[in-house]
């Protein structure tokens, strides 16, 4: 009886506005052995992935709301009965917008946001179906901890308050053995700067697959951060020919500078990540495509020998030839006394 009202639920939302198109098939089905997964669900230019770890699933994001019947289809392939957690990063439509028809039709034991207000249909929907399923959304704080069988998720971000909910992203860092994933909603840079000054030394960054902030946007994904991440894997949740320009050229470079190979929804479909505790596998939907780093230059970093700042090539700050050293990392530069240029790097 439960589970026909949750479906009856779900119809009510389909009604109002939800698409009854099939959804696309799963990347493949869920494996039954041991490890964490981490699949990236193409939902166009918007964000979801669901994280599967010794039999427990944990949400982040659900896309728009036209694609809540699409997710909940998905966790039906994977084997999903009930949901450890959901995490709405921020309360922007293309990441809360499916959320509410997983809620109605999935039993969840905590709801994670930045904020319990905010002025729009879809996030009104979001909190009455948590507090339809008798729950109370979590604000989390820096440092507090998630767990997800073997899995243990620690939030880093928000460090501030901020007026753009972009900036109010919830950043999470998922550690599986000797493997991790960061997950950094739509924060931008000035909150990624907040977040690395933060923590200092006191958090490691590191991991070995990044959810690339802001869909590709140049207003996240900082070189700073990317440098602090130092991922093998960046996932592009982006739709094709989006009016946004998404993923977008600077940050391709970026990523590319940075030797880590990208992985685009609006090319590959859905992604799926799989760790052992000690490597990162990642597979895709659309096999007649391939992920492929654009060309970069060569050089990363240029230092100044006079004032030791190093900057990205393309800033306009550049020293003269001849005061001009080349690091090949970000890493290379600060251990050679050297500290970033505020304007092109932060």
């Amino acid at each position: 009886m439960k589970r026909m009202l949750a479906l009856l639920g779900l119809l009510a939302l389909l009604l109002t506005g939800c698409s009854l198109e099939p959804p696309e098939p799963p990347v493949t089905p869920a494996p039954s052995g041991d490890g964490l997964l981490v699949h990236f669900i193409d939902v166009g230019q918007a964000d979801c992935a669901l994280l599967q770890c010794d039999g427990e699933y944990l949400l982040i994001d659900g896309g728009n709301r036209e694609d809540g019947q699409l997710v909940v289809s998905y966790l039906e392939q994977q084997g999903v009965e009930e949901l450890s957690a959901v995490v709405c990063t921020h309360p922007h439509e293309d990441h809360v917008g499916g959320l509410p028809a997983v809620l109605a039709v999935y039993p969840t034991g905590a709801v994670y946001a930045p904020t319990r207000t905010y002025a729009s249909k879809v996030f009104d929907d979001f909190m009455y179906y948590t507090d339809q399923q008798g729950l109370t959304v979590t604000i989390p704080a820096p440092g507090d901890k998630i767990s997800l069988g073997s899995t243990e998720l620690t939030v880093l971000g928000p460090v501030k308050d901020y007026p753009e909910p972009n900036n109010t992203s919830i950043v999470l860092k998922a550690q599986y053995g000797d493997t991790a994933f960061l997950f950094t909603g739509d924060m931008e840079a000035e909150a990624e700067a907040d977040m690395l000054d933060h923590w200092g030394s006191a958090m490691d960054f590191h991991a070995d697959l990044l959810k690339v902030g802001h869909h590709g946007s140049d207003t996240s994904s900082s070189a700073a951060f990317l440098s602090a991440a130092d991922p093998d894997y960046g996932v592009i949740s982006v739709g094709e020919g989006n009016s946004y320009g998404h993923p977008q050229a600077e940050v391709l470079d970026r990523l590319a500078r940075m030797d880590i190979l990208s992985f685009r929804t609006d090319e590959l479909g859905h992604i799926l990540a799989a760790s052992d505790g000690k490597a990162v596998t990642v597979t895709w939907e659309n096999q007649a495509a391939q992920p492929e780093a654009p060309a970069a230059e060569d050089t990363l970093y240029i230092g100044n020998k006079n004032s030791k700042k190093f900057h990205l090539p393309t800033c306009a700050n550049l020293p003269a030839e001849q005061n001009r050293v080349e690091f090949s990392s970000c890493q290379e530069a600060r251990d050679a006394g050297f500290t970033p240029c505020g304007n092109c790097i932060g």
